[in-house]
C-alpha cells in the first residue's frame, strides 16, 4: 500500500482505527508511521483519541444502553441484547481472574496487553460489570492504553529497523 497524501485524511483513518474496538492501538499506530506521521506523533495521537474509548464506553454504558437494553425481558431490542450478554460474558471471562488476583491494577495489565480482545474497549465494559469505581477504571485504562501505545511502537519501530538489512535504506526512510 502506497503512502496517502492528505495528512488530515491520515489523522481521520488513525483517530476512527484507534477508536474501533477491532483495531484500536493495533491498527492505528502502525498505520499512521506507514503513511508518513513520525512514530512520537503516532504514538501520542493514538493514544490519546483510544484514551477517550474509557469515557465514551462508561458513557455510553449510562445512557444508551440502558435505552436499548431495557429495564425487563420483554422491554429493549432483542439482536442489541444478545450482542451485548455475549460480549459481557467474554468480557466477563477474560478480565475477572486479572482483576481477582491484582485488583483494579489487573485492568491496566489487560489492557497494556496488546493483542486481540484486549484493550479499552474490554477493560473499560469488564470493569463496568465488575462493579470497578468509574474513577478506577479511567485511571486504570489509560495507564494501559499507554503502556499498549508504547509497546506496538517500539514493536513496529524496531520491527522495521530489522529489516534494513534487507531493504534498501533509500526506501525504508520514508516510514519513519
Amino acid at each position: 500500500m502506497g503512502k496517502m497524501t492528505s495528512p488530515v485524511l491520515i489523522l481521520l483513518i488513525t483517530a476512527f482505527l484507534s477508536f474501533m474496538p477491532i483495531s484500536e492501538l493495533r491498527g492505528a499506530i502502525p498505520f499512521a508511521i506507514v503513511n508518513g506521521i513520525p512514530w512520537y506523533w503516532a504514538y501520542l495521537f493514538a493514544v490519546i483519541i483510544n484514551a477517550l474509548v474509557a469515557p465514551g464506553c462508561w458513557i455510553f454504558l449510562a445512557t444508551v444502553h440502558k435505552l436499548f437494553y431495557g429495564a425487563s425481558p420483554e422491554k429493549g431490542i432483542r439482536w442489541y441484547k444478545n450482542f451485548f450478554d455475549r460480549f459481557v460474558e467474554k468480557a466477563r471471562d477474560k478480565i475477572s481472574v486479572k482483576l481477582e488476583k491484582w485488583g483494579w491494577l489487573g485492568i491496566t495489565v489487560f489492557v497494556a496487553i496488546p493483542l486481540p480482545i484486549t484493550g479499552a474497549w474490554t477493560g473499560t465494559l469488564g470493569a463496568w460489570i465488575l462493579g470497578v469505581s468509574k474513577k478506577r477504571t479511567m485511571a486504570a485504562v489509560i495507564a494501559g492504553v499507554v503502556i499498549a501505545g508504547a509497546i506496538v511502537t517500539a514493536v513496529f519501530v524496531l520491527g522495521i529497523e530489522v529489516f534494513t538489512f534487507f531493504i534498501k535504506k533509500n526506501y525504508l526512510h520514508q516510514y519513519k
